[in-house]
């Protein structure tokens, strides 16, 4: 017979409600806990038993820093249909009962003089319906094409392929929709796909396990993560920025390299090579077409061009909620899924309190009804709390403008990529142990070409100099620590307090939310994939005590560094 470990067995009482759903899910936590114990899995900590005692473990040195990406004619990447019918599809949610449908048709075109498509020349429907084969539902949207173009000798241009969003909306949650994307009057259809809808706006009901992943890149690394990740079935992928890494390849396309400024420190830009956007969505197409992702932009879809411009071909590709979520742009936008809001920050524009993300944030923060989405989660690229040598403050303008906010709304986790490894903090406010603070983690380690970061800032000679790490946008505002024991320092000189656990190997994280008080937190990393009986790299249950840290709570408390 087995046991359930005294821990985990007073955690699951305190999960435990009078609510006949709530039973529910508790009664099959029960069964997994028990199934754990069986295969001698042991007890998952909480969150309520931090902070925590810093634990670092390294590289496993029988591993690969990095890979290379995967070429252009690898079968994950090639265009695998005519040029009318529709490729790189993808899903993303827009409201409770509504679904954006994403795809691309047409050939996108490279070289000196580039002449763009004309979307008018291909419709963009949806045929759907909840019978596999029956499609009692159409739904028509919009298309356009985007250009990539450099005034520079030599430099190549690029004009896309059409790109096609359609909202269906409507729809009924938790129900498996089938459908067909392209357009009818040219006979230009996909095969079916099928897709699950988001289960009810409740703090009862939550998706099934929400993936995430950040700086995913297209190397073999980046394979084994999504291959990993689709062992672990999710229901939704939030992809936190740094999706194709186009932008280590100049504009002819020659081999990608891992640092672009060093191979090539007389371009004029920063050149990209925008097919690899194209080989990227036909890599996830097999996912993206079932699983919605929502996205959030990072430093390499910045992509500088003529004129100024910026994050075009990030911002043609996806369709994200942001007219339905008032924010009106693609750089932040906010959703509900069950039980959750989820928030969605831009680090590559204004946050200054002063500005329209910050104003749009604090009504959105203030909005969120916590009797119906009690959870509150926030994801953006580059990560506040950080203590690895790379990327290392870069960010810490943007923390001194909008973590007070956050604090007061009580945001329960944030999810950021950017340092290109795993981390998980103890509950952090200010550089202070809080209890009613986020729990933030970094989990910037998707496998992109430019491999996985091994250095500490409190190693001996890893403390970036405060002139270093600068960011891509927004200002300089490193500090030095005013209190505890990195008193004057830049860095720490052991594994700073508030950094519970980190490791230095590709992967991607699994939430799965419980009820309104409990999720369980896993990060996998590949390596597990391949080994039997394979353990997870790091496991917690993250406990919400809303009685404790209610929303507006007394910002008083606030400590300095």
């Amino acid at each position: 017979m087995a046991f359930i470990p005294r821990q985990q067995a007073a955690t699951l009482m305190s999960m435990w409600g009078t609510n006949a759903a709530v039973a529910l899910e508790m009664g099959l936590l029960l069964v997994l806990v028990l199934l754990v114990a069986c295969n001698g899995g042991g007890s998952i900590p909480t969150s309520l038993e931090g902070p925590f005692t810093p634990v670092t473990r390294r590289l496993d040195p029988s591993l690969r820093v990095r890979s290379e990406d995967l070429p252009m004619h690898h079968p994950l990447l090639v265009k695998r249909v005519p040029s009318i019918f529709p490729e790189q599809i993808s899903l993303a949610l827009s409201t409770p009962n509504s679904m954006w449908v994403s795809w691309v048709t047409g050939d996108a075109q490279i070289g000196p003089k580039v002449m763009p498509l004309d979307p008018s020349t291909v419709g963009s429907e949806v045929h759907y319906g909840t019978e596999s084969g029956k499609y009692g539902f159409v739904q028509r949207g919009s298309s356009s094409v985007y250009s990539q173009i450099y005034p520079f000798e030599g430099l190549l241009n690029y004009t896309s392929g059409i790109i096609h969003h359609v909202r269906l909306q409507g729809l009924s949650p938790n129900t498996k929709y089938y459908y067909k994307c392209g357009d009818s009057s040219l006979l230009a259809m996909s095969k079916e796909h099928a897709f699950v809808t988001p289960p009810l706006q409740s703090p009862y009901c939550y998706p099934h396990r929400i993936a995430v992943i950040g700086d995913l890149g297209l190397t073999s690394n980046s394979s084994a993560t999504i291959d990993h990740l689709n062992q672990n079935d999710p229901s939704m992928i939030l992809m936190i920025g740094d999706l194709t890494y186009a932008n280590q390849y100049v504009t002819t396309g020659i081999k990608g390299v891992s640092c672009f400024s060093c191979a090539y420190p007389d371009a004029p830009i920063r050149e990209t090579y925008q097919p690899r956007w194209d080989g990227w969505g036909r890599f996830m197409e097999p996912l993206t077409s079932r699983v919605p992702m929502m996205v959030i932009e990072g430093n390499h879809e910045i992509e500088p061009q003529a004129e100024g411009a910026t994050f075009t071909s990030y911002k043609a590709r996806f369709a994200v909620p942001s007219q339905e979520c008032g924010s009106n742009s693609s750089f932040y936008y906010s959703f509900n899924v069950g039980g959750i809001h989820f928030i969605m920050l831009g680090a590559y524009v204004d946050y200054n309190k002063t500005g329209m993300q910050y104003a749009w944030l604090k009504q959105d923060l203030a909005n969120v009804d916590r009797e119906v989405t009690p959870w509150l989660v926030a994801s953006w690229h580059p990560p506040w709390y950080n203590s690895y040598s790379s990327h290392y403050q870069e960010f810490e303008c943007m923390r001194q403008e909008m973590e007070d906010l956050l604090y007061k709304f009580s945001v329960d986790v944030v999810f950021s990529g950017h340092v290109h490894a795993y981390e998980r903090m103890n509950r952090v406010y200010n550089y202070t142990l809080n209890p009613c603070a986020p729990l933030y983690i970094t989990v910037g380690d998707g496998g992109n070409i430019e491999g996985i970061d091994t250095e500490f800032a409190d190693d001996p000679g890893k403390c970036p100099k405060p002139e270093e790490n600068q960011p891509e946008f927004g200002g300089v505002c490193h500090i030095k620590f005013t209190s505890g024991p990195a008193k004057g320092k830049f860095c720490w000189d052991e594994q700073p307090e508030w950094s519970a656990f980190r490791e230095s190997s590709f992967g991607h994280g699994i939430l799965e939310v419980i009820n309104s008080t409990h999720a369980l937190w896993t990060w996998h990393r590949n390596q597990e994939s391949y080994k039997i009986n394979g353990i997870v790299g790091d496991q917690i249950y993250i406990v919400r005590q809303p009685e404790i840290c209610n929303p507006h709570h007394n910002l008083s408390i606030q400590r300095s560094p």
